[in-house]
């Protein structure tokens, strides 16, 4: 009998699991604007933006839980209703066929852009590492307070986010697409709440990954040399 129970037990579990509709997901706005939806594994965020506008609209995001079609998703940052920080959101999720569903007071329905599964770069990646300007000697960022510089990834979109979940502090964002190729790491830029001029700018950076961390360097979308570790949200 605990044997059976304890099969059950691991079963509901790879269930729960493999419910995570990790990757990216779209959806269109009333105002005409896209929702872009990156899933990491404990982690989600979602940018509502225009490329051909150069519109950038809002952004929330935060970490998950899930168990069974039940996720628990506790935003960290919300620029359209800073209120909403920090109170848990009960979303029943369904997906059939490239299309997730999430249910609380309405249906918010998305369409599937990439999967993410077994992609070693997608996930909530955190800064750790940086350079000070004009060397190139990393230096362990030393936090203090709960203000923190995140990047969400999925197979093939991006999205980073400055905030401070304590103080409801949001302190810009930006996003679009990334690939991998002939080893450079290179961004597209689709929005920046700092300055929409930069919609539509590709940005190419050296990079690495070795033992969970992500070594990447280049030029930042200022012009100025960066130098930067990442490593992944626990």
């Amino acid at each position: 009998m605990k044997l059976h129970l304890s099969l059950l037990f691991a079963l509901s579990l790879q269930v729960a699991v493999a419910q995570v509709p990790k990757g990216a997901w779209k959806s269109q706005e009333p105002t005409g604007s896209t929702s872009m939806m990156i899933v990491a594994d404990n982690y989600l965020s979602i940018a509502s933006y225009s490329v051909l506008n150069k519109y950038f609209e809002r952004t929330e995001g935060g970490p998950f839980t899930m168990q069974g079609d039940q996720l628990v998703y506790t935003p960290e940052y919300n620029t359209a209703d800073s209120t909403k920080i920090g109170i848990p959101i009960h979303f029943t999720v369904s997906r059939k066929d490239g299309v997730l569903t999430l249910r609380y007071k309405d249906a918010w329905v998305w369409m599937q852009v990439d999967d993410a599964q077994g992609v070693p770069m997608a996930g909530a990646w955190h800064i750790t590492e940086r350079a000070q300007e004009g060397s190139d000697q990393l230096v362990k960022i030393h936090q203090s307070g709960t203000r923190k510089t995140l990047k969400i990834l999925s197979a093939t979109r991006f999205q980073w986010i400055a905030i401070d979940p304590a103080k409801k502090g949001f302190y810009g964002t930006g996003g679009g697409t990334y690939k991998i190729e002939n080893g450079k790491y290179t961004e597209k830029i689709e929005f920046f709440s700092r300055d929409n001029n930069r919609v539509g700018a590709s940005l190419q950076f050296d990079w690495g990954l070795q033992n969970g961390r992500w070594d990447h360097s280049g030029k930042s979308s200022k012009g100025a040399s960066i130098h930067e570790i990442w490593e992944k949200i626990p």
